[in-house]
């Protein structure tokens, strides 16, 4: 797998750095206006300023440490972990969400739950963040191109909310929907993917307590490039199955068609299990480069069943992991 940097060897910034363009204009238009004499009043001047400014602001969360959900692997560096991401709504490249997603407008905003629900209900972040209280829990996250990294993520199992809404009987599915506003979003552009981008889980997979709905990570609120404000975390499955930027929760009956199944099925499955035995069709599966650590000559590591996470071989008990992959 080839790494793409900067071909002036310059570091991508952390996201607090990184000025979008009409914010960047705005600033501009604004020194302007006070050059011309059109702002005179200092408060005028502090709020022009911090409204220009609130987007960047790397903002502090706090979530008490789940030692049950804490891996021993050395924690991935914070500017790895924001500078090289998957995250098609604003480009394919690894480094664009982190050069084009910092205007994402993450306030307000709000998840609406719907479906084969007793309780469907809309709920704005901040009630949504309040439902349960947040852990920090350290995960390994393996990608489908063959990249792994450690991330310390905040959030709360997504059982939490499943329980709040009440599934019926008829629940068999649970599908996240993702924002896709072209103004915010460039990537969108792009006919790479059938848009918005949709994922999806069993009842089952949902409720497992490693499924985690998660706002935070590196003890902060997420990063715009990760998935900001709210996205969910599966670890045992390759990273494209946990949604980010989440708009709408739906019960369903029947299995969601998928962003990635749709666009090429025969080399992404619906379940996305991390299976060392399971080739992708144009790479192999059974090894992996952990990112930060591992440089091209570096023997690359054995990659784990499950991605380590054992405990949820029980919810695949008896089906052909290479048929269902």
């Amino acid at each position: 797998m080839l790494i793409k940097r900067s071909p002036n060897g310059i570091e991508i910034p952390f996201s607090s750095e990184i000025t979008p363009k009409h914010i960047f204009e705005s600033r501009r238009n604004f020194i302007k206006q006070i050059a011309a004499g059109s702002i005179a009043s200092g408060a005028l001047l502090e709020m022009a300023t911090r409204q220009a400014l609130a987007q960047n602001v790397r903002q502090k969360l706090v979530g008490k440490p789940n030692l049950a959900y804490v891996v021993m692997d050395r924690q991935s560096a914070y500017k790895d972990a924001t500078t090289y991401n998957n995250f098609y709504e604003f480009g394919t490249d690894k480094a664009d969400p982190a050069k084009y997603a910092g205007g994402l407008k993450t306030r307000p905003w709000s998840i609406a739950i719907e479906g084969e629900v007793k309780k469907p209900m809309t709920l704005d972040l901040d009630s949504l963040m309040k439902l349960a209280p947040l852990e920090e829990r350290i995960y390994r996250l393996r990608c489908v191109e063959g990249w792994s990294m450690v991330i310390p993520w905040i959030g709360y199992s997504l059982s939490a909310l499943i329980k709040k809404v009440e599934p019926t009987s008829k629940a068999k599915f649970i599908e996240f929907v993702t924002l896709a506003d072209p103004k915010q979003m460039p990537g969108l552009r792009s006919s790479v993917l059938s848009w918005p981008y949709v994922e999806g889980l069993r009842m089952d997979e949902a409720n497992h307590p490693l499924a985690l709905l998660t706002f935070g990570m590196y003890g902060e609120v997420l990063p715009h490039q990760n998935g900001a404000p709210v996205r969910v975390v599966l670890p045992w499955k390759y990273g494209f199955k946990s949604a980010k930027s989440i708009v709408k929760i739906r019960f369903v009956q029947e299995q969601p068609k998928t962003a990635w199944n749709l666009a090429a099925a025969q080399e992404y499955g619906f379940y996305s299990n991390v299976n060392p035995a399971v080739d992708h069709p144009r790479w192999s599966q059974a090894s992996e480069r952990r990112i930060g650590e591992d440089g091209f000559l570096t023997k690359k590591r054995k990659t784990l069943m499950f991605n380590g996470y054992n405990e949820v071989a029980s919810l695949y008990a008896g089906m052909d992991l290479k048929k269902f992959f």
